[in-house]
């Protein structure tokens, strides 16, 4: 489900093909692949070399999927010019980077690297997430967890010192409020910040119930229609931010 969303979401913003895509910190190259075999010029960097393996082997299998490039990198420090890309995608960078300042160096390298007029496509994990997910998971009768959810609720850095897999890694989660400002703070233009999941994160059964054409299609119609609800945003695990270079 979050990566049909997230797909519909980026369709409403691409500029007209052929677009030139910058896929910051992109893992294996799922995005990468898909824009790709729409006709973009994607380039995928990601600082993981066993992301980047298995973004180059996918590509090997299917060439018409392949980006134009794929290679080691860090979202702080981008090699490629400034004003080059029509599109940024930043679906990991924002909630791998614990530190504020990290975040900040990263932003502004997605605006450097944009031209006037680009589009930003920012993805964050909510603030409430590991609340949520460990109540419905029973995680939280875990003490070590509680401190977990705890720290999240009152800084947003999520660490896991026990290395817990179920527990998830070192990460930011960021209110929905945070996020649009860093954004912002870092001189984008705002176009909207949007429920990825949503609501439709907690239907019992979803899984099975996803599988119901007529169930899916009002489940997003009804998840359309409140994606940029302020009281329901940070139901979901991840919201996605859209932003826009001003023009020169």
């Amino acid at each position: 489900m979050e990566f049909e969303r997230s797909k519909e979401l980026i369709r409403r913003f691409l500029p007209r093909l052929p677009s030139v895509i910058y896929d910051i910190g992109g893992g294996p190259g799922t995005y990468a692949a898909w824009l790709a075999r729409m006709g973009h010029e994607v380039h995928l960097v990601d600082p993981v070399p066993l992301h980047i393996r298995q973004a180059r082997q996918a590509a090997a299998r299917a060439p018409r999927s392949a980006p134009a490039e794929v290679g080691l990198g860090d979202a702080r420090q981008l090699k490629f010019p400034s004003s080059s890309a029509d599109v940024v995608l930043l679906m990991g960078p924002l909630y791998h980077l614990s530190k504020a300042t990290d975040r900040r160096t990263a932003l502004a390298e997605a605006y450097r690297v944009l031209k006037p007029g680009g589009v930003l496509i920012a993805v964050g994990v909510t603030r409430f997430t590991s609340m949520m997910d460990g109540s419905w998971e029973g995680y939280i009768s875990d003490p070590r967890f509680v401190h977990i959810v705890r720290r999240d609720l009152l800084t947003g850095e999520h660490l896991n010192p026990q290395n817990v897999p179920a527990y998830w890694t070192t990460a930011f989660f960021a209110h929905p409020d945070e996020l649009t400002s860093e954004i912002r703070a870092a001189g984008f233009r705002v176009k909207g910040a949007f429920a990825v999941e949503g609501f439709v994160w907690w239907v019992p059964g979803l899984s099975q119930k996803w599988q119901d054409s007529t169930f899916r299609k009002r489940l997003l119609e009804f998840l359309r229609s409140t994606e940029q609800e302020r009281t329901l945003i940070g139901m979901g695990p991840h919201i996605m931010c859209v932003g826009v270079k001003p023009p020169s």
